[in-house]
């Protein structure tokens, strides 16, 4: 059964239920919940049980991105592994909150499993400012902040200090909470991680482009090549 698409530039997106694939069934629409942005973190929300919507899926794409591009669409918590044959892997992710969104074309330049992480210093010195003292490296392990896995994103060779990863709070899942990079769950990041190769391709769709149901002026992917370089 096919659900109510979700227009990437010139990507063609619906959900399609597959029972014998080992991916979810098609997602319920009607979850207002789904797009909460907060700074904040409360008990209510630590209790918040994951829309469907967000179980990773197969959907349907079209799309003259290469096989194993990934593409986040940060408005609506989705990111897409592209698969060919007008297919891809959906997942839900968690974005950065308001202020910390971004958008741009990057690549997966490294990879690592159970990451350590590292606090830019930036992020210390503002929680600092809130009363949280934070650690300069905390080793990989179930408290770590970057769950399971890591992949490293970069512009060329250089490190934006974004990445997309894990996390220890699965219950964020569609929600707008980190400092800007892409969080998942821990078992969606270990199978986005598998199949990922470093050097992909990665598209990151920020804010302030969604227009109702489309992420983005629907004017083709060579206008994000324009504004975003790549």
């Amino acid at each position: 059964m096919w659900g109510t698409g979700v227009a990437i530039a010139a990507l063609m997106m619906a959900a399609l239920a597959l029972p014998d694939s080992g991916l979810a069934a098609a997602p319920r629409a009607d979850d207002p919940a789904s797009s909460t942005a907060s700074s904040v973190v409360t008990p209510q929300m630590m209790k918040r049980e994951v829309p469907d919507k967000f179980k990773r899926r197969l959907v349907r794409l079209r799309t003259d991105e290469a096989p194993g591009t990934v593409i986040i669409d940060t408005n609506n918590k989705f990111l897409y592994l592209v698969e060919g044959n007008n297919r891809a892997i959906r997942y839900g992710v968690g974005v950065g909150r308001e202020g910390f969104g971004w958008s741009g074309v990057v690549n997966i330049g490294r990879k690592v499993e159970w990451p350590s992480w590292r606090p830019p210093e930036e992020m210390r010195v503002r929680e600092a400012r809130r009363g949280h003292v934070l650690p300069v490296v905390q080793e990989g392990g179930p408290d770590n902040p970057l769950g399971a896995r890591a992949m490293y994103l970069y512009k060329g060779n250089r490190d934006t200090i974004f990445r997309i990863h894990g996390t220890n709070q699965p219950w964020s899942i569609g929600l707008n909470l980190s400092s800007g990079c892409i969080r998942m769950n821990n078992k969606d990041v270990e199978d986005l991680y598998a199949r990922a190769d470093i050097g992909s391709k990665v598209i990151v769709v920020g804010p302030g482009n969604k227009q109702g149901e489309v992420s983005f002026d629907d004017r083709g992917i060579d206008l994000l090549r324009t504004i975003f370089g790549g």
